[in-house]
């Protein structure tokens, strides 16, 4: 069921050329991210194919732009990795054209520290890791700014760079990163703000995160396909099968409270 993607292989691997989605309407192809994410999705994968007879084949990513290429161009029905906030920065960046079939969870970011024990005890020039994404980094800065550790122009812009501090009363210096990196590069910072994606592989627990969203966060995962593709009954047949009970017995498993259904 788990297929391992390098990314330089993509192009081979993947491509079905045109009419690759859902040319059958009882197997589909979704993208993850390579991870506990893709043991939850395993679990859906296995009631889908009890429940409705669905062969549903997971291929694993380990970055956050070749999912979104990949269902573009046919290669994928369906991913299931990112929050709405990053699904349409993506598609205003790159034009894609795709649509939110269903919800899952919402992992919560944390920021992290290897140095120090609370944020209290960040010193001044202090250097902070943010996830380069756009929104992920927008997310990261909000978190800062209602913490009263800086100000934004405007708290409510979900895409924030550094470039959006208008006040920086200790200093901080902003290093941008990839996201899977963050965890490698946690002991050379004072703090990293980390997606749970790559926080629990690396050891990380949400309970030891300096700042941490609560469950009110509006970053809920969701299952993304090409636009028009969102009623298609295989498609709704893999969120049925999602949005179960024993998908969220698997999720609490591997994540404890840090995994919040995004469907109730």
């Amino acid at each position: 069921m788990r297929k391992t993607l390098l990314n330089s292989l993509l192009a081979s691997s993947l491509a079905l050329g045109a009419g690759g989605a859902l040319a059958d309407e009882h197997a589909i192809k979704v993208g993850t991210v390579a991870g506990p994410e893709t043991e939850v999705m395993e679990v859906a994968a296995e009631v889908a194919e009890r429940e409705y007879g669905l062969t549903v084949e997971i291929i694993e990513f380990t970055d956050y732009v070749t999912p979104n290429a990949a269902l573009a161009d046919g290669s994928l029905d369906a991913n299931a990795y990112q929050h709405e906030p990053y699904m349409r920065s993506m598609v205003e960046d790159r034009g894609y054209d795709f649509a939110v079939a269903g919800y899952t969870f919402v992992y919560p970011i944390g920021a992290y520290s290897e140095k120090h024990d609370s944020i209290d005890a960040l010193p001044n020039g202090a250097t902070i890791a943010l996830p380069n994404d756009p929104s992920n980094e927008g997310r990261a800065l909000i978190l800062m700014h209602n913490e009263g550790l800086i100000e934004l122009d405007d708290p409510e812009n979900l895409e924030a760079t550094p470039l959006d501090i208008v006040a920086n009363p200790n200093d901080y210096e902003f290093r941008e990163i990839e996201a899977a990196q963050l965890p490698r590069v946690l002991p050379d910072v004072d703090m990293a703000f980390i997606n749970n994606t790559f926080a629990q592989p690396a050891g990380l627990s949400l309970d030891d995160a300096l700042i941490k969203e609560g469950p009110e966060s509006p970053y809920v995962n969701l299952i993304a396909v090409r636009g028009g593709d969102e009623d298609r009954e295989a498609i709704q047949q893999l969120v049925d099968a999602y949005q179960t009970d024993e998908v969220e017995a698997k999720a609490e498993e591997l994540f404890g409270a840090q995994a919040v259904p995004g469907w109730k």
